[in-house]
Order: C-alpha cells, then structure tokens, then sequence
C-alpha cells in the first residue's frame, strides 16, 4: 500500500551514490533504488512512459506512476538530445526514459531525501559541463571505453581505493561500469593530473 510511512520505510533501505560537486559530496539515489522501493511498496503497481515528441534529434518522455488500483501517483518529464553525451550517442531515447521514470518516482516521494535529481542525471549534468577537446563534428572528443577504463585502472589500482570506487558506482569491476560511471571517473583522474 502507497502510505507516507511505507514510502519512508522503503526511503531507508535505499542505497546512494555519493557525487562530488567542488568539495562537498552529495548523496544521489540512483533510478534502479527507486523502482526496486516501488516494487516494494507497490508490486503490483504499474510504471509506464510514452515519448511526448522526438523532433531533430530531441527526445521528451514522460512517466506515469500509478499504484495497485491505477490510480496516478505522480509524472515525470525528461528531455534528452542525442549525441549530447557519451551515453546519448547510442542510447539517448532509453536514457530519457530512465530520467523521466527516475523523477517520476521522485515525485511520488522515493528516493528524494539528499535530491530529487537522480545519480545518473547529476553525474550526466556534471561530465557536461566538462570542457574536453572537441571532435571535428563540434562534439566533445572522448577516448573510447577501453582507454578511459585503462587511465582509471591505473589511478585505482587493485585494493581498497578500487573496492571503494566499484562500492561507489555500484559495480562487481571496472568493466562491468555504466558508461556513465567511466566518464565520470576518467574525468575525475583527468583533473588530478592536472
């Protein structure tokens, strides 16, 4: 049953990531926390999303959810540009979805004790207002994956500061990381080379 006391039950059981902005780290609840605390609280609720209009490469979605009788609990909206991102070169209309489900979900009250922002839109805002060298199509240059993942096994070496990063982006390997999750780290060696 969706009550404010099953949603704050649900809200302690979450697991955060914490995202550095200048000096201070914030703790963010990543999208997949907060549909398991649905799914927890609802089972037999219902997520839906439908695209609101994909126009020149710019997606907007919206999330719906409802609970066990169908009523609406709250919507999100999301929008998102294709090749804007690392991620949003291939996956731009599925990253959309998971932010607008993701704020959805926010608004229904999970996962919004540190930010009603998800870790993935907070580290996605983050890498771009990064400045990296641009390609010859205007676009940020990135060395692929393989590389970025080479640069960080080198500043994380295998011990506790690995264990801890792995912890951080919720991770069994380096490999195993969302896209994301190795652009954000890369650039962060980036600027502690500097």
């Amino acid at each position: 049953m969706f009550t404010k006391e099953s949603i704050a039950e649900a809200n302690k059981a979450l697991n955060t990531v914490g995202i550095e902005k200048g000096k201070k780290t914030t703790h963010y609840v990543m999208v997949n926390e907060r549909v398991k605390a649905f799914r927890s609280i609802c089972p037999a609720g219902r997520i839906t999303t439908k695209i609101v209009c994909i126009e020149n490469g710019i997606v907007t979605m919206m999330a719906e959810v409802a609970d066990e009788a169908g009523n609406v609990i709250a919507t999100g909206f999301a929008q998102e540009k294709e090749s804007s991102s690392f991620i949003n070169k291939t996956s731009y209309i599925e990253n959309c979805e998971t932010s607008a489900v993701g704020r959805a979900l926010g608004f229904a009250g999970i996962g919004i004790d540190g930010s009603m922002a998800s870790a993935e839109e907070v580290a996605n805002a983050i890498m771009n207002q990064r400045d990296p060298a641009i390609d010859r199509t205007g676009q940020p240059a990135y060395p692929t994956r393989e590389e970025m993942l080479a640069v960080v096994g080198k500043h994380y070496p295998e011990g506790k500061m690995r264990e801890a990063l792995l912890s951080a982006v919720q991770s069994q390997s380096l490999e195993t990381m969302s896209d994301a999750a190795v652009k954000a780290v890369y650039n962060k060696c980036m600027e502690k080379k500097k």
